[in-house]
């Protein structure tokens, strides 16, 4: 492993690792009235994407980053489609 290949890892791992707080927060509260279903469908797209990508070129780092931020971020959606509905003033919008 070179040392570019080495970085990838970390930083996919530290930007990876960020979403597992918001995920066990908004599954142990039901809250997502602070979570955006705007941004995060936008942003599981993108995510998408960037798995897509990932394995067009073969590059590993991104690919593994992208299959696990994206089962977190698709939670993480499906807790905002579930609950949100539940919350204050939800159904006024």
């Amino acid at each position: 492993m070179n040392w570019s290949e080495l970085i990838g890892y970390v930083a996919a791992s530290l930007t990876t690792c960020s979403f597992v707080p918001q995920v066990w927060l908004t599954y142990k509260t039901r809250d997502t009235s602070g979570v955006s279903l705007g941004m995060y469908s936008v942003f599981t797209v993108g995510v998408a994407m960037w798995l897509v990508y990932g394995l067009t070129l073969h590059a590993w780092p991104v690919v593994i980053a992208n299959i696990i931020t994206l089962l977190l971020a698709l939670s993480i959606l499906g807790m905002k489609l579930r609950y949100g509905r539940h919350e204050a003033g939800a159904d006024k919008a």
